[in-house]
């Protein structure tokens, strides 16, 4: 292969769910980075990936956003970043390839399966209702972030499901020693999100109609959060695999894994009833 930047997606949880085209490009490559950060394998399933194509080296949060090695390297040699999912799936990803096409250097994309796309279908929910997506995340140094519930509150007002990705780096600084946000610990950060969220709105609200939607809304999502369901999904696209539909309250029995991710619904077709109903948490 030439010089230049391979942006490669792994799709999620092992070698299987890669492509061809995937594999091809990544043992081929003269180097090979896995960036393990945004999304993780699991260190079995990265072994396995790494007997196929060859060597891999682990980066993080720094050598992606400021990349002057990597680019440095794709103008000799030809460059691989490993994404879990998809490469362009995160902002961090596209900036990169715009700082490599900045550099006179060329980007090959070559997208994977993303959870965006996995989850809505899997359990059972109409893609076209879907509004935006957030991240729960740790509560960094003390500080609880409410802009996740509001997202939440947003899109059930307006009869949006939500997909919530769940956090990975309790430090928030993306240099390693992952801990990937389990089921309780969900739980505990919206209820802790709401509790912050109660205290903090303001009744004195200004005339845009946005403000009021947005009072309501919290109003709304915090007087329900007792009976609100949601589901779990852990590890998709994997062999250990699993969906559960169960009230917000009792998330925390939920067993732990590798990666999980939320999705809350709001008002369901008859068709959605019956889909997210064979989830049921017995």
């Amino acid at each position: 292969m030439t010089a230049g930047l391979i942006l490669i997606g792994l799709g999620p949880s092992g070698i299987s769910n890669m492509t061809r085209a995937a594999i091809s490009a990544a043992t081929q490559a003269d180097i090979r980075l896995y960036e393990a950060y945004t999304a993780l394998w699991s260190e079995s399933a990265l072994a396995q990936l790494e007997t196929e194509i060859g060597e891999i080296t682990k980066v993080m949060r720094p050598e992606v956003e400021e990349p002057s090695q990597m680019l440095s390297l794709a103008k000799e040699k030809s460059v691989a970043l490993l994404v879990v999912g998809d490469p362009l799936q995160a902002t961090t990803h596209v900036d990169l390839q715009l700082q490599a096409q900045e550099a006179g250097i060329d980007c090959e994309i070559i997208h994977g399966i993303s959870i965006t796309g996995l989850v809505t279908g899997a359990v059972g929910l109409s893609n076209y209702k879907f509004g935006r997506q957030t991240t729960l995340t740790y509560p960094y140094g003390g500080w609880i972030a409410t802009s996740p519930l509001e997202v939440i509150a947003l899109n059930r007002i307006q009869g949006l499901h939500t997909l919530c990705l769940l956090d990975l780096d309790p430090t928030g600084a993306g240099t390693g020693n992952q801990k990937p946000m389990q089921p309780e610990d969900a739980q505990t950060a919206i209820m802790a999100m709401a509790k912050k969220l109660e205290d903090s709105i303001d009744e004195d609200i200004n005339d845009s109609n946005l403000q009021r939607l947005k009072f309501e809304a919290s109003q709304k999502i915090i007087a329900e959060l007792n009976d609100l369901d949601v589901v779990i999904c852990t590890d998709m696209g994997g062999k250990n695999q699993s969906i559960s539909y169960l009230p917000l309250k009792d998330l925390h029995i939920c067993e732990t894994g590798g990666l999980h991710c939320l999705v809350i619904p709001a008002k369901l077709s008859e068709v959605e009833q019956k889909a997210l109903i064979r989830w049921t948490k017995q």
